[in-house]
């Protein structure tokens, strides 16, 4: 992607893992493609390369048996699969254009960011960055998305990468302020901002979220991830800066919520660290896996 440094998809979520398939899925931005690996422990068994249904496929979201795919180049656009006995079959009538008007030379903060369910499965949330400056929520139901989503817009935030906190907020990574927000999504679709707090560091853009409700937001250009709570209003405390190597990207929680694992792009490293009582963190390790400098995309069991 034209513009990024140590994220070549300039997105969150290009992995996504269903536990309860044993499936993995991974877009391939070069080929527009998706491919499907069937989880077998500690191995991977590759069992389906499929067509994003678009360009530049950069995020993907499951529920049930529901695929979404983000293609974020030619205006950009959401592609809709069912997954059926571990294979993912295209549903045309899925298919929503984004009209965003991105192209092959657009810079890193004119594609959209993410694409994830809401908690209960009922919402589909897009973010765009600075395409269009605004969170766009489907309705989604047995028979796919809404024709058209509800629009929120964020003149100036450059929404990236979102997670829900455990009151089922959504919260929102704000690259052009650097803050991390809260949001009530109306039944509707419509967003009401609840909460918000600066980082106080640079490139903020990724956020995951612990099982007790932690958040955990990556600063790519401070080398450093931030820890922060919320309340049931909706009020988003700061508790901390953690260092990290260069270029942190995307980070992913275990299943059972004792460690974090955070992707530094600029040399390609897996930071781990253990989540204390309270969401501080202490690093127990670092790997560099072979290739992966500007790679973006991570899940954990």
């Amino acid at each position: 992607m034209t513009g990024s440094v140590v994220d070549h998809l300039a997105s969150e979520g290009s992995l996504a893992y269903d536990r309860q398939a044993g499936l993995l899925y991974a877009v391939n931005a070069g080929s527009n493609t998706i491919t499907v690996f069937s989880v077998r422990g500690d191995t991977l068994i590759r069992s389906q390369v499929i067509s994003s249904g678009g360009q530049f496929p950069v995020s993907i979201a499951v529920r049930g048996n529901q695929v979404f795919v983000l293609n974020a180049l030619g205006g950009a656009s959401v592609s809709g699969f069912v997954q059926f006995g571990g294979r993912l079959i295209p549903v045309p009538s899925w298919q929503r254009d984004l009209g965003l008007g991105t192209s092959s030379s657009t810079v890193f903060t004119g594609t959209p960011g993410q694409i994830a369910f809401t908690p209960d499965g009922s919402q589909l949330v897009v973010t765009t960055k600075g395409a269009a400056n605004s969170v766009d929520v489907f309705a989604d139901g047995p028979s796919g998305p809404s024709a058209q989503p509800t629009v929120t817009s964020l003149p100036g935030q450059l929404p990236f990468g979102i997670t829900f906190d455990r009151y089922g907020h959504l919260a929102l990574a704000e690259t052009g302020t650097d803050t991390v927000a809260t949001f009530a999504i109306a039944p509707g679709g419509t967003l009401t901002q609840l909460g918000s707090a600066a980082t106080g560091q640079a490139a903020t853009c990724w956020i995951t979220a612990a099982p007790d409700g932690t958040l955990y937001a990556s600063n790519a250009g401070s080398a450093s991830e931030s820890t922060l709570s919320t309340q049931p209003g909706g009020a988003v405390t700061l508790l901390g800066t953690t260092p990290t190597d260069a270029g942190t990207v995307d980070a992913t929680v275990s299943s059972d919520g004792q460690y974090l694992y955070v992707q530094a792009g600029g040399a390609g490293n897996v930071d781990a660290y253990r989540i204390n009582p309270g969401g501080s963190l202490t690093q127990t390790g670092s790997v560099t896996v072979p290739g992966a400098a500007g790679g973006e995309g991570i899940v954990a069991s």
